[in-house]
């Protein structure tokens, strides 16, 4: 019990777990546009992003797991797959904003691009960052389940009354 409420005080705050998501995710979804940007050279732009993002996905969620919501340790294979959820989310963004990008313009410029895919990114990443502190790193949620116990209650059975008025007032 007291692990588990030293853990709740060091967990941060929104402001700071924000700060330190930009940090992390920020840093892994700017090297992931510049590789998703090498790597689509070679593939086609939504394979390359695809697989740039289950990599940073991976990256990026044991970082928040270890610095960003102070979880004290690895990410669970459960935060994995509920961060992935979330990264999925934010691949359909970005591949929807390059898409209506390519639709608009002809032969958009790199530096196009990557306004695009940076912003795209950004937006979602707002909408993980939600996602990520409310459910998969929520402490309450992992703090109750770790903390309940089942309640035992035995129940004595009560002495009758030797008195029969004693059970019907009106008799």
């Amino acid at each position: 019990m007291e692990t588990a409420q030293s853990q709740q005080q060091t967990a941060p705050g929104a402001f700071t777990a924000f700060a330190r998501f930009v940090l992390c995710g920020g840093g892994v979804g700017v090297a992931s546009s510049f590789a998703v940007a090498a790597l689509a050279s070679w593939l086609p732009w939504v394979v390359a992003n695809a697989l740039i993002t289950v990599v940073s996905t991976l990256l990026a969620t044991e970082l928040h797991a270890r610095f960003t919501f102070g979880a004290g340790g690895r990410a669970t294979w459960r935060q994995h797959v509920q961060s992935a959820g979330s990264a999925a989310a934010a691949y359909a963004v970005t591949c929807v904003a390059m898409l209506v990008l390519q639709q608009l313009a002809a032969a958009p410029g790199v530096l196009l691009e990557q306004v695009v895919y940076l912003s795209a990114s950004a937006l979602a990443g707002v909408a993980r960052f939600a996602v990520l502190r409310l459910v998969v790193f929520a402490r309450n949620r992992s703090q109750a389940a770790s903390t309940a116990r089942p309640v035992h209650a035995t129940v004595a059975p009560a002495a009758a009354p030797a008195d029969p008025g004693v059970l019907c007032y009106a008799a």
